[in-house]
């Protein structure tokens, strides 16, 4: 199984493709100098392989690289960021 995540920043997400199909993705909307983590949606052949922690954690490099400040709306981003303490600085207070 070969996986490979993008920024799809014209459908405002980011996708992670599986064998060359899309496999789920995580929507994003950007304010400023915000981004907002939204929805995370794995399609149900591919649920249980790891790949809405796979999308979350290259939002949360991209976000880095941006100098971004990450709101966590997502309720699957909020609960990834429990196992996650390195990313919190990203954190909108």
């Amino acid at each position: 199984m070969s996986t490979t995540v993008a920024n799809n920043p014209t459908e405002s997400r980011f996708e992670v493709l599986v064998d060359g199909e899309l496999g789920g993705f995580l929507s994003y909307v950007i304010d400023g100098s915000t981004i907002d983590l939204q929805h995370t949606l794995v399609v149900p052949n591919h649920r249980g392989e790891g790949l809405a922690g796979v999308l979350a954690e290259r939002a949360f490099e991209d976000a880095r690289a941006q100098g971004l400040r990450v709101i966590p709306s997502c309720p699957f981003v909020s609960g990834w960021l429990v196992d996650h303490p390195e990313v919190h600085d990203l954190l909108v207070n």
